[in-house]
């Protein structure tokens, strides 16, 4: 019962950041033509009020991990999405370990960054108080904890984990008597 809860929270997060990448995080790429004026205008309003200036004016290095997550995780969210949604799909367990220790190591610089860098108020102003700072953090946080909560689950479920036995226990870890 566990397990399929967790499912149900990968299969949302996979579905989920489909439209979010496609819709919101590319805009960090491509040219602004390619979005229609209110998906343009969705980003200026949350860059606004979360203080997130990396969507609008993205350092290189953001830009590289949006390069990522287009070219590398686009095309497994549907794969995942699907894999969680039915359920028990021990084949999803390599590509689920790849991607969530891929996103949780991207996720730890940008919020190195969001905590410690000293934005400019100008052009787009970064948090500039630590409440500003925390509440970015809250934004970003999800996509490092649901990750890591996915690995945690593909390395010891004893569902998608064959050397996994219920209990917690590995089972080239028992002695042998």
């Amino acid at each position: 019962m566990a397990i399929r809860v967790l499912e149900w929270i990968f299969f949302f997060y996979f579905a989920s950041h489909i439209p979010i990448t496609l819709f919101i995080d590319l805009q960090a790429l491509l040219p602004g033509h390619v979005y229609p004026q209110s998906l343009r205008d969705l980003l200026g309003w949350y860059a606004e009020e979360f203080k997130d200036p990396m969507v609008l004016d993205p350092p290189e290095w953001f830009k590289s991990f949006v390069f990522c997550e287009a070219f590398f995780q686009i095309p497994f969210f549907p794969i995942a999405a699907y894999a969680f949604l039915k359920g028990g799909c021990k084949w999803i367990r390599t590509p689920a370990i790849v991607y969530s220790t891929h996103v949780a190591t991207t996720l730890i610089p940008i919020l190195g960054h969001i905590l410690f860098y000293q934005f400019p108020v100008r052009p787009h102003p970064g948090p500039q108080t630590n409440r500003e700072r925390w509440l970015l953090v809250s934004i970003y946080a999800p996509y490092l904890l649901v990750p890591l909560l996915l690995l945690l689950t593909m390395l010891l479920s004893s569902k998608y984990n064959p050397t996994s036995k219920p209990g917690g226990t590995s089972g080239k870890a028992k002695k042998k008597n």
